[in-house]
Protein backbone atom coordinates (compact mmCIF):
# COMPACT_ATOMS: atom_id res chain seq x y z
CA UNK A 1 0.00 0.00 0.00
CA UNK A 2 0.91 3.61 -1.05
CA UNK A 3 4.14 5.31 0.60
CA UNK A 4 3.08 2.68 2.91
CA UNK A 5 4.10 4.71 5.98
CA UNK A 6 2.55 7.50 4.36
CA UNK A 7 2.37 10.11 7.14
CA UNK A 8 -1.32 10.51 7.34
CA UNK A 9 -2.08 11.97 10.29
CA UNK A 10 1.95 12.31 11.21
CA UNK A 11 2.21 15.59 11.12
CA UNK A 12 -0.61 16.55 12.75
CA UNK A 13 -0.71 14.16 15.41
CA UNK A 14 2.69 12.85 16.52
CA UNK A 15 3.54 16.65 16.65
CA UNK A 16 0.74 17.80 18.70
CA UNK A 17 1.30 15.44 21.47
CA UNK A 18 5.28 16.18 21.03
CA UNK A 19 4.23 20.10 21.42
CA UNK A 20 2.47 19.17 25.00
CA UNK A 21 4.33 20.20 28.13
CA UNK A 22 5.64 17.62 30.11
CA UNK A 23 2.69 18.38 32.49
CA UNK A 24 -0.16 17.54 29.85
CA UNK A 25 -2.43 20.74 30.30
CA UNK A 26 -2.47 23.06 27.33
CA UNK A 27 -0.81 26.09 27.79
CA UNK A 28 -2.22 29.86 27.82
CA UNK A 29 -1.48 33.50 28.87
CA UNK A 30 -3.18 32.96 32.70
CA UNK A 31 -1.29 29.24 33.31
CA UNK A 32 2.03 28.96 35.70
CA UNK A 33 3.84 28.52 32.57
CA UNK A 34 2.82 32.72 31.79
CA UNK A 35 6.39 33.53 30.69
CA UNK A 36 8.37 30.75 29.68
CA UNK A 37 9.89 31.21 26.45
CA UNK A 38 9.23 27.41 25.43
CA UNK A 39 5.78 27.72 26.91
CA UNK A 40 5.13 30.45 24.05
CA UNK A 41 6.68 28.33 21.78
CA UNK A 42 4.25 25.61 22.00
CA UNK A 43 1.57 27.58 21.91
CA UNK A 44 2.94 29.37 18.38
CA UNK A 45 3.25 25.88 17.65
CA UNK A 46 -0.67 24.50 18.69
CA UNK A 47 -2.00 27.63 17.27
CA UNK A 48 -0.58 26.38 13.93
CA UNK A 49 2.26 29.51 13.62
CA UNK A 50 4.97 27.21 12.85
CA UNK A 51 7.47 29.82 11.15
CA UNK A 52 6.67 32.08 14.19
CA UNK A 53 7.07 29.20 17.13
CA UNK A 54 10.47 28.34 15.09
CA UNK A 55 11.72 31.50 14.51
CA UNK A 56 11.07 32.75 18.97
CA UNK A 57 12.16 29.53 19.37
CA UNK A 58 16.02 29.88 17.44
CA UNK A 59 16.41 33.91 19.27
CA UNK A 60 15.56 32.11 23.05
CA UNK A 61 18.37 29.49 22.06
CA UNK A 62 20.90 32.28 21.06
CA UNK A 63 20.83 33.44 24.54
CA UNK A 64 20.20 29.87 26.02
CA UNK A 65 22.36 26.88 24.42
CA UNK A 66 21.87 24.62 26.98
CA UNK A 67 17.57 24.47 26.90
CA UNK A 68 16.78 20.67 26.63
CA UNK A 69 13.56 21.53 26.14
CA UNK A 70 14.14 24.19 23.39
CA UNK A 71 15.81 22.52 21.21
CA UNK A 72 13.57 19.08 21.47
CA UNK A 73 10.92 21.82 21.09
CA UNK A 74 12.63 23.12 17.71
CA UNK A 75 13.30 19.68 16.67
CA UNK A 76 9.18 19.28 16.66
CA UNK A 77 8.85 22.21 14.87
CA UNK A 78 11.30 21.29 12.04
CA UNK A 79 9.49 17.78 12.07
CA UNK A 80 6.14 19.37 11.33
CA UNK A 81 7.61 21.47 8.68
CA UNK A 82 9.52 18.15 7.21
CA UNK A 83 13.24 19.18 7.78
CA UNK A 84 13.80 15.44 8.92
CA UNK A 85 17.63 16.11 9.24
CA UNK A 86 17.57 19.21 10.35
CA UNK A 87 15.09 18.01 13.67
CA UNK A 88 17.29 15.54 14.20
CA UNK A 89 20.08 17.56 14.74
CA UNK A 90 18.16 19.62 17.55
CA UNK A 91 17.06 16.62 19.37
CA UNK A 92 20.98 15.19 19.27
CA UNK A 93 21.68 18.79 20.72
CA UNK A 94 18.87 18.49 23.52
CA UNK A 95 19.93 15.16 24.42
CA UNK A 96 23.01 16.26 25.59
CA UNK A 97 21.39 18.19 28.34
CA UNK A 98 18.59 16.40 28.93
CA UNK A 99 17.26 12.54 28.51
CA UNK A 100 14.70 12.90 25.86
CA UNK A 101 11.01 11.72 26.66
CA UNK A 102 9.23 9.09 24.96
CA UNK A 103 7.04 11.32 22.64
CA UNK A 104 10.42 12.96 21.96
CA UNK A 105 12.10 9.86 21.01
CA UNK A 106 8.37 9.27 18.45
CA UNK A 107 9.16 12.68 16.80
CA UNK A 108 13.11 11.01 15.87
CA UNK A 109 11.41 8.13 14.80
CA UNK A 110 9.09 9.72 12.54
CA UNK A 111 11.61 11.84 11.25
CA UNK A 112 13.65 8.37 10.29
CA UNK A 113 10.16 7.50 8.77
CA UNK A 114 10.45 10.69 6.47
CA UNK A 115 14.04 9.69 5.20
CA UNK A 116 12.97 6.40 4.47
CA UNK A 117 14.89 4.77 7.51
CA UNK A 118 12.60 2.66 8.70
CA UNK A 119 15.46 0.06 10.56
CA UNK A 120 16.02 2.92 12.88
CA UNK A 121 12.61 4.34 12.79
CA UNK A 122 11.61 0.68 14.34
CA UNK A 123 14.29 1.10 16.86
CA UNK A 124 13.28 4.59 18.31
CA UNK A 125 9.93 3.58 18.40
CA UNK A 126 10.81 0.86 20.23
CA UNK A 127 12.77 3.10 22.69
CA UNK A 128 9.89 4.90 22.94
CA UNK A 129 7.00 2.90 23.89
CA UNK A 130 9.39 1.25 26.45
CA UNK A 131 9.05 4.70 28.00
CA UNK A 132 5.58 5.09 26.91
CA UNK A 133 3.53 1.50 26.33
CA UNK A 134 0.46 3.03 26.61
CA UNK A 135 1.15 5.01 23.84
CA UNK A 136 -1.70 3.50 20.94
CA UNK A 137 -0.06 5.90 18.49
CA UNK A 138 3.35 4.96 19.15
CA UNK A 139 2.36 0.98 18.54
CA UNK A 140 0.53 2.40 14.99
CA UNK A 141 3.67 3.72 13.94
CA UNK A 142 5.70 0.68 14.91
CA UNK A 143 3.69 -1.46 13.04
CA UNK A 144 4.33 0.10 9.66
CA UNK A 145 7.85 0.77 10.61
CA UNK A 146 7.90 -3.04 10.68
CA UNK A 147 5.50 -3.56 7.87
CA UNK A 148 8.20 -1.54 5.80
CA UNK A 149 10.87 -3.62 6.93
CA UNK A 150 8.90 -7.10 5.68
CA UNK A 151 8.43 -8.07 9.46
CA UNK A 152 4.90 -8.34 9.01
CA UNK A 153 4.55 -10.99 12.22
CA UNK A 154 6.14 -8.30 14.29
CA UNK A 155 3.80 -5.91 12.74
CA UNK A 156 0.97 -7.40 13.40
CA UNK A 157 1.81 -7.90 16.86
CA UNK A 158 2.42 -4.15 17.06
CA UNK A 159 -0.83 -3.32 15.60
CA UNK A 160 -2.80 -5.54 18.00
CA UNK A 161 -1.33 -3.36 20.89
CA UNK A 162 -2.18 -0.82 19.16
CA UNK A 163 -6.06 -2.11 19.29
CA UNK A 164 -5.70 -2.95 22.70
CA UNK A 165 -5.33 0.55 23.53
CA UNK A 166 -7.55 1.91 21.01
CA UNK A 167 -10.22 -0.58 20.51
CA UNK A 168 -11.82 1.00 16.64
CA UNK A 169 -8.84 2.07 15.20
CA UNK A 170 -9.75 2.00 11.76
CA UNK A 171 -6.01 2.75 10.41
CA UNK A 172 -4.42 -0.10 12.97
CA UNK A 173 -6.99 -2.80 11.29
CA UNK A 174 -6.76 -2.04 8.50
CA UNK A 175 -3.11 -2.50 8.23
CA UNK A 176 -3.29 -4.93 10.38
CA UNK A 177 -5.15 -6.48 7.14
CA UNK A 178 -1.67 -5.45 4.84
CA UNK A 179 0.18 -7.30 7.50
CA UNK A 180 -1.72 -10.52 7.55
CA UNK A 181 -1.71 -10.38 3.65
CA UNK A 182 2.02 -9.89 3.72
CA UNK A 183 2.06 -13.31 5.49
CA UNK A 184 -0.75 -15.01 3.18
CA UNK A 185 -3.18 -15.39 6.06
CA UNK A 186 -5.71 -13.97 3.40
CA UNK A 187 -8.56 -15.46 4.75
CA UNK A 188 -7.57 -13.22 8.38
CA UNK A 189 -6.66 -10.34 6.11
CA UNK A 190 -9.42 -9.98 4.67
CA UNK A 191 -11.62 -10.27 7.64
CA UNK A 192 -9.56 -7.63 8.97
CA UNK A 193 -10.43 -5.52 6.14
CA UNK A 194 -14.03 -5.60 6.32
CA UNK A 195 -13.74 -5.07 9.88
CA UNK A 196 -12.46 -1.59 9.48
CA UNK A 197 -14.81 -0.92 6.25
CA UNK A 198 -17.68 -1.75 9.24
CA UNK A 199 -16.27 0.43 11.69
CA UNK A 200 -16.75 3.63 9.50
CA UNK A 201 -20.31 2.80 8.37
CA UNK A 202 -21.96 5.71 9.73
CA UNK A 203 -19.04 8.18 8.92
CA UNK A 204 -19.50 10.72 6.38
CA UNK A 205 -15.98 11.11 5.23
CA UNK A 206 -15.06 7.48 5.13
CA UNK A 207 -11.41 6.21 4.52
CA UNK A 208 -10.96 4.61 1.54
CA UNK A 209 -7.74 2.24 2.50
CA UNK A 210 -9.70 -0.69 3.41
CA UNK A 211 -12.01 -0.48 0.62
CA UNK A 212 -8.92 -0.80 -2.02
CA UNK A 213 -6.99 -3.04 0.30
CA UNK A 214 -10.01 -5.41 0.09
CA UNK A 215 -10.67 -4.78 -3.52
CA UNK A 216 -6.80 -5.65 -4.54
CA UNK A 217 -6.57 -8.63 -2.86
CA UNK A 218 -9.59 -10.43 -3.96
CA UNK A 219 -8.06 -9.07 -7.64
CA UNK A 220 -5.37 -11.01 -6.36
CA UNK A 221 -7.34 -14.55 -5.33
CA UNK A 222 -8.99 -14.07 -8.66
CA UNK A 223 -12.36 -13.09 -7.83
CA UNK A 224 -12.76 -9.76 -9.66
CA UNK A 225 -16.45 -8.85 -9.53
CA UNK A 226 -16.01 -9.03 -5.46
CA UNK A 227 -12.97 -6.74 -6.19
CA UNK A 228 -15.10 -4.59 -8.61
CA UNK A 229 -17.46 -4.40 -5.67
CA UNK A 230 -15.21 -2.79 -3.23
CA UNK A 231 -13.25 -0.56 -5.73
CA UNK A 232 -16.45 0.88 -6.99
CA UNK A 233 -17.26 1.76 -2.97
CA UNK A 234 -13.38 3.44 -2.74
CA UNK A 235 -14.56 5.55 -5.56
CA UNK A 236 -17.68 6.66 -4.28
CA UNK A 237 -15.82 8.49 -1.72
CA UNK A 238 -15.63 11.94 -2.85
CA UNK A 239 -11.98 13.20 -4.55
CA UNK A 240 -12.00 15.64 -1.64
CA UNK A 241 -11.89 13.31 0.97
CA UNK A 242 -9.04 11.61 -0.23
CA UNK A 243 -7.19 15.11 -0.36
CA UNK A 244 -8.19 16.21 3.53
CA UNK A 245 -7.12 12.67 4.64
CA UNK A 246 -3.34 12.74 2.95
CA UNK A 247 -4.61 9.68 0.80
CA UNK A 248 -4.53 11.94 -2.81
CA UNK A 249 -2.52 8.65 -3.84
CA UNK A 250 -4.77 5.89 -3.16
CA UNK A 251 -7.49 7.43 -5.73
CA UNK A 252 -5.38 6.97 -9.27
CA UNK A 253 -4.60 3.00 -6.96
CA UNK A 254 -8.34 2.40 -6.78
CA UNK A 255 -8.71 3.55 -10.77
CA UNK A 256 -5.83 0.81 -11.68
CA UNK A 257 -7.04 -1.83 -9.35
CA UNK A 258 -10.53 -1.60 -11.04
CA UNK A 259 -9.28 -1.68 -14.59
CA UNK A 260 -7.30 -4.52 -13.79
CA UNK A 261 -10.52 -6.01 -12.75
CA UNK A 262 -12.53 -5.35 -15.83
CA UNK A 263 -9.75 -6.17 -18.27
CA UNK A 264 -9.77 -9.54 -16.31
CA UNK A 265 -13.17 -10.05 -17.18
CA UNK A 266 -12.64 -8.86 -20.72
CA UNK A 267 -14.87 -5.46 -19.97
CA UNK A 268 -12.36 -3.45 -22.05
CA UNK A 269 -14.25 -0.03 -22.48
CA UNK A 270 -14.82 0.16 -18.71
CA UNK A 271 -11.42 -1.04 -17.88
CA UNK A 272 -9.56 1.61 -20.58
CA UNK A 273 -11.97 4.59 -19.07
CA UNK A 274 -10.86 3.48 -15.46
CA UNK A 275 -6.83 3.22 -16.54
CA UNK A 276 -7.71 6.56 -18.48
CA UNK A 277 -8.79 8.15 -15.35
CA UNK A 278 -5.65 6.81 -13.35
CA UNK A 279 -3.23 8.19 -16.13
CA UNK A 280 -4.48 11.58 -16.04
CA UNK A 281 -4.07 11.66 -12.19
CA UNK A 282 -0.63 10.29 -12.37
CA UNK A 283 0.95 10.99 -15.66
CA UNK A 284 4.34 10.06 -15.05
CA UNK A 285 3.60 7.07 -14.01
CA UNK A 286 5.24 4.47 -16.52
CA UNK A 287 3.30 1.48 -15.68
CA UNK A 288 -0.19 2.89 -15.78
CA UNK A 289 0.71 3.79 -19.63
CA UNK A 290 1.36 0.17 -19.85
CA UNK A 291 -1.72 -1.61 -18.48
CA UNK A 292 -3.61 1.10 -20.88
CA UNK A 293 -1.38 0.21 -23.49
CA UNK A 294 -2.32 -3.42 -22.62
CA UNK A 295 -6.31 -2.74 -22.29
CA UNK A 296 -6.10 -0.94 -25.72
CA UNK A 297 -4.79 -3.60 -27.53
CA UNK A 298 -6.60 -6.27 -26.04
CA UNK A 299 -9.80 -4.03 -27.53
CA UNK A 300 -8.24 -3.82 -31.09
CA UNK A 301 -7.43 -0.34 -30.58
CA UNK A 302 -4.29 -0.36 -32.03
CA UNK A 303 -2.72 2.93 -32.37
CA UNK A 304 -3.84 4.21 -28.86
CA UNK A 305 -2.12 1.17 -27.59
CA UNK A 306 1.40 1.57 -29.42
CA UNK A 307 0.51 5.78 -28.20
CA UNK A 308 0.82 4.38 -24.82
CA UNK A 309 3.65 2.10 -24.79
CA UNK A 310 5.65 5.00 -26.49
CA UNK A 311 4.81 6.78 -23.92
CA UNK A 312 6.34 3.84 -21.39
CA UNK A 313 9.15 3.16 -23.01
CA UNK A 314 10.19 7.33 -22.68
CA UNK A 315 9.13 7.27 -19.24
CA UNK A 316 11.21 4.29 -18.39
CA UNK A 317 14.33 6.04 -20.25
CA UNK A 318 13.85 9.09 -18.49
CA UNK A 319 14.17 7.18 -14.92
CA UNK A 320 17.42 5.47 -16.21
Amino acid sequence: MLSILCLCGVLSGACHAASQPAQGCEPGVSQAGKGDPVVKGRVLLRRGMTADAERFVRQYLESHPDSADAHFLLGNILFKEVKAKESLAEYTEGAKYRTPAGVDLKVVALDYVLLGDYVDADRWLTRSLELAPSDSEGWYYLGRAKYNENRFEEAVNAFDQCLKLDRKNLKAEDNRGLSLQGLSRNDEAIAAYRTAISWQAELQAKNPGPFINLGSLLLELNRPEEAIASLNEALAIPPETYRSQGMAELEPRAHEQLGRAYTNLNQLPQAQAELEKAVALVPQDAHLHYLLGQAYRKGGRIEKAKAQFDRYTELVRAQD
